[in-house]
């Protein structure tokens, strides 16, 4: 025989995603930590997929191998934002490679040669 439903949610409104609180993930997590539950086991308890699960504790667990490693928790917006100015200042950088290579190339062009000197030969039979 099957468990009766304990709990129905039913979702109304525009959105069809649920919004989950930092602490709401964080108890989710921590109870996937426990002895003798599973994350599928926690995910089923709660009506959240397992595949979320296990996203939000890798996420957990970058934070703790930041503070591990002694280094600063960045959030993911803002290093995709950095990122995104890396690309522009790439980009930027590379326009102006090109200019300055085609800058170059026309001030060579536009440069008067030097005339170079030309001695006159010497009369055949010196001794020179």
């Amino acid at each position: 025989m099957s468990k009766p439903i304990e709990r129905v949610e039913i979702i109304t409104g525009i959105q069809r995603r649920r919004r989950y609180t930092s602490d709401e993930k964080v108890r989710l997590v921590e109870q996937t930590m426990q002895p003798g539950l599973t994350v599928s086991a926690v995910a089923r308890l709660h009506g959240v997929s397992p595949s979320l699960l296990f996203q939000w504790r890798r996420m957990a667990e970058g934070g703790h191998e930041a503070v591990r490693a002694d280094e600063e928790v960045v959030p993911l917006s803002r290093v995709r934002e950095l990122e995104h100015r890396v690309r522009e200042l790439e980009r930027l950088l590379g326009r102006k490679t090109m200019e300055t290579e085609i800058l170059r190339e026309a001030l060579e062009q536009a440069r008067p040669k030097k005339p170079t000197w030309r001695l006159p030969s010497p009369p055949p039979g010196s001794s020179r």
